[in-house]
């Protein structure tokens, strides 16, 4: 299993790179896993369901499954957030697990930006930017592409993603 970030400012376009590259890894038959980071609470389950009530009461984990799919859900509680390595842990075997988010992890992103967003780059300060994908010159010397590029961009991540274990001691 190996594993690739995506980092960047907000509405910089990560989401909608992501939803463009994950087609062109699957038509190469690749099995490929998403970890999403939200910065703000946020909840899958509706006030008045089942499995809501059943977290209400106070379960720790409640398990979800249908002829479609399945979801676990973990309460966090009072415990701290898992990090990055935790979470891989927990993730089912696949061949890429892509990142978006997980900002200050060592794992090797591709900042995604839009100079239309505003915001300033981030990799002169983060060692972990390995490349670039936006719709502007930027001055270094890192890999640049197209963010249209789609193909390009999904064959260099292929070519930098890393082994799910060289993350597990603390990312």
């Amino acid at each position: 299993m190996k594993v690739f970030g995506f980092a960047g400012r907000s509405n910089a376009g990560k989401t909608t790179l992501i939803e463009a590259l994950i087609p062109r890894w699957v038509t190469r038959g690749l099995q490929v896993g998403v970890i999403k980071h939200a910065h703000h609470g946020f909840d899958i389950d509706r006030p008045g369901k089942d499995s809501w009530r059943h977290r209400e009461a106070g379960a720790s984990q409640v398990l979800i499954s249908s002829g479609q799919r399945w979801v676990l859900m973990h309460e966090v509680r009072d415990a701290p957030e898992p990090n990055l390595a935790e979470l891989l842990q927990q993730f089912a075997p696949c061949d890429l697990v892509v990142v978006e988010g997980y900002q200050r992890s060592a794992l090797p992103k591709l900042e995604v930006h839009r100079e239309q967003a505003g915001h300033p780059w981030m990799f002169p300060t983060d060692p972990s930017i390995v490349g670039i994908a936006c719709d502007t010159q930027p001055p270094g010397v890192l890999p640049v592409f197209d963010l249209n590029d789609y193909d390009a961009i999904a064959s260099w991540i292929l070519s930098r993603a890393v082994p799910v274990e060289s993350l597990r001691s603390g990312s």
